[in-house]
């Protein structure tokens, strides 16, 4: 059976979740990429909550899709002025089987820039 790019990514996630996980003082900084638009959340996995989230959507609106670096590191910045009105300063981050280079990566460091510290 062909390994497929899904497929990979599917392995790899399970493989970082088994060694990451959110705690109520550290809680997982999540990151999901479709085709058009870029998710965070921030999830406690001891309650099984979801603490805060931020997306493209609400940088971009509905109606225009398409996310590029300057999006995603905004939506970073998002996530961590979020984050610290809820209490949240330091996260473990999930790159959720998606390599960190390119939008993750300018997520992650909005985010760092934004406050939250990983």
């Amino acid at each position: 059976m062909a390994v497929t790019k899904t497929s990979r990514r599917l392995r790899i996630k399970h493989s970082i979740r088994r060694k990451v996980s959110g705690t109520t003082e550290r809680p997982r900084l999540s990151v999901f990429r479709s085709n058009t638009r870029i998710y965070a959340q921030i999830i406690d996995d001891v309650k099984g909550q979801t603490l805060t989230a931020a997306s493209s959507v609400e940088i971009n609106g509905k109606d225009k899709k398409g996310v590029n670096v300057e999006i995603a590191k905004q939506v970073g910045q998002k996530l961590a002025e979020k984050a610290t009105a809820a209490g949240v300063s330091a996260v473990v981050f999930d790159r959720n089987g998606y390599l960190y280079h390119g939008k993750v990566k300018a997520l992650a460091d909005g985010a760092r820039e934004g406050g939250l510290q990983f």
